[in-house]
């Protein structure tokens, strides 16, 4: 019995120890486009408590392009935004205006709309 235990888990660990390489069709830059925003901290109703340096406008868009899609959001707006923040070397986002529209108009059924300032904060020590 003791034989039948022994046999595959000494199998299973020697396939465990090979030399195995991983090979994907993901791309890197794929990976890196989509947690970009994460690198740029959002100040929406808030200001930076440390210095900092203002790079520029940034808009952000959010669009339903079909009539059964999903509905524009203001998130989805502002992800936009912190994205181009990044593109520009910001860090961070300080949001002047969002704005919802429900009447369709330019190929989409509701669109949403983020302004704000790209802005590089100063480390803090």
């Amino acid at each position: 019995m003791k034989q039948l235990v022994i046999f595959p888990l000494a199998a299973l660990l020697c396939a465990c120890g090979s030399d195995y390489t991983f090979n994907s069709n993901l791309d890197r830059k794929a990976f890196q486009e989509y947690f970009k925003p994460s690198e740029v901290q959002l100040f929406d109703h808030t200001q930076p408590t440390v210095p900092y340096e203002i790079l520029g406008l940034v808009e952000g868009n959010a669009c339903q392009i079909e009539e059964n899609g999903v509905p524009a959001s203001l998130a989805d707006a502002r992800t936009d935004a912190r994205r181009k923040a990044a593109d520009i070397k910001a860090n961070g986002l300080i949001i002047k205006s969002c704005t919802e529209l429900q009447e369709p108009g330019k190929g989409c059924y509701s669109s949403a709309i983020c302004v704000g300032q790209a802005i590089r904060l100063q480390q803090q020590n």
